[in-house]
This record gives C-alpha cells, structure tokens and sequence, in this order.
C-alpha cells in the first residue's frame, strides 16, 4: 500500500513527526512478543492457519489489488494479494496460511511470493517466511526466500492482537537476509486510497538494522486486512495503495 494525500492533507514529513513524538516516551513493555533477535519457543497447538485478526483478517479468498508508484519518476506496478485455501508445515511444526503476491509491470511478472501466516490463540498474526522469487529480464532468481526454524530464521509478528501506540516488535529474522522490525506510532489515524477513506487506522513504521537508512509507514484499517497504504520515507520512493479489496 502507498500515494501523496495520507492524512487528512497533512504534509508526510509533519505526520511523521507528530506520531514519531508521541510513540516517543511510551516504550511499552511486550514481553510476549520478539524482538530483534529474541529466540522464541511455539506450540504449534496454539496456532492455527486461520486469521481472524481484527485488524488483519485473511479469510481464504480475500484479494487486495495496489497500485504501487514510484514517487521519485511517476512509474507503476500493480501488485495482487491473495489469500489461497493452501497451508504450509513449517518446520517448527506450525500449520500456516499461505499467501500470495505477485507483482507485475503491463502485465508481467517482476516478483511473484509466497507468504507463510499463521495466527495465535491470543490473535496475533506471525510470519513464518516467504519465498520469493523475481524476474529481471525474464528471468527467474531468488530473492530473499527465508523459512522459520531453518538455518537459524525465527518468526516474527505480522499484527499484534492488542497494540498499544509505543509498542515495537520484529517482523521477521533471518540474519543478514531479512530483520524487518516495527512499532505501532498511532492508533487514531486516516487514511485517504483509491478505495476509499479509513479512520481509526493504525500506523506502524517499519524499519530494519540491515538497511538503517531504509524507514517505511504502513496504514492499516480495522477489517481490511493488508495494510491500505504504506509508504516509503526514507531509503526509497515507492508508495503502495489499496485500490480494491474483496472477501
């Protein structure tokens, strides 16, 4: 998800700010959730591939269609996520939700993923890994492909299932490859896309230690699952917004 007009007509930068200092002084204390490289220990029994996440369900059908711009020369791509009736074994054991993405550019293929989800008995959404793979010219080569439990790669949260503003947890760990983290910055705020206008949107903002430089804001709206936007704010140029939405 990601375009100009975020909130309200607000400029980005001043959003940012303002969201950015009241996340500031409430470093929430989430012991239940990882961070960084936090080691975890899951019973696959208290997880199941099916997502009812308030925020983010992925009921098996739901189709999220983006728009994806890149803000620095104006050209875009259309991505297409789906939720399949598939599952996945991870190797810890867990029985996940795979999702699929896939991005074009007039009509072919750049990036094509699995996603591997799963959610707890408490509701929070985990990422299990992805496979993925691109195309340059045609041609097909793994791009960042990483599965929990294998060579060290450890799940991390999607969606937590009650986030507080302040509240930072890791995305996902596969050192070196992927350690995206993120933290809840606003629970009350909107968001203006294609497919329409959303209050109460919560917005998070992703960042990793293996590209410092790299910052991205995510808008998610109750029942909407996949983000409704997300834009890049530093370490890149590309904003990603929801056109259409069904389930």
């Amino acid at each position: 998800m990601r375009r100009i007009r975020l909130l309200a007509g607000v400029p980005l930068a001043a959003v940012l700010a303002v969201a950015l200092a009241a996340a500031a002084p409430a470093q929430v204390a989430n012991p239940g959730l990882p961070k960084g490289a936090d080691p975890v220990t899951l019973d696959p029994a208290d997880f199941s591939a099916t997502i009812d996440n308030r925020q983010w369900p992925m009921t098996v059908g739901s189709r999220w269609v983006y728009r994806v711009t890149d803000m620095s020369n104006g050209a875009t791509k259309r991505q297409v996520i789906t939720v399949t009736p598939r599952t996945k074994r991870m190797a810890d054991g867990i029985t996940a939700r795979v999702v699929r993405d896939v991005v074009t550019d007039h009509g072919k293929p750049v990036e094509v993923t699995d996603d591997w989800y799963a959610q707890d008995s408490h509701g929070n959404v985990w990422y299990f890994g992805e496979h993925t793979i691109s195309y340059e010219h045609g041609k097909p080569s793994d791009n960042g492909s990483w599965q929990a439990g294998v060579k060290g790669a450890m799940p991390g949260v999607a969606l937590p299932a009650h986030p507080t503003v302040g509240l930072s947890y890791r995305e996902e760990y596969s050192k070196g490859v992927a350690e995206d983290q993120s933290r809840v910055l606003a629970l009350d705020a909107q968001a203006q896309v294609r497919a329409g206008h959303f209050t109460r949107v919560l917005l998070a903002e992703d960042y990793s230690p293996i590209e410092p430089r790299v910052s991205e804001l995510k808008f998610y709206a109750k029942g909407n699952g996949q983000a409704v936007l997300a834009i890049d704010v530093s370490g890149g140029s590309d904003r990603e917004e929801l056109i259409k939405y069904t389930r």
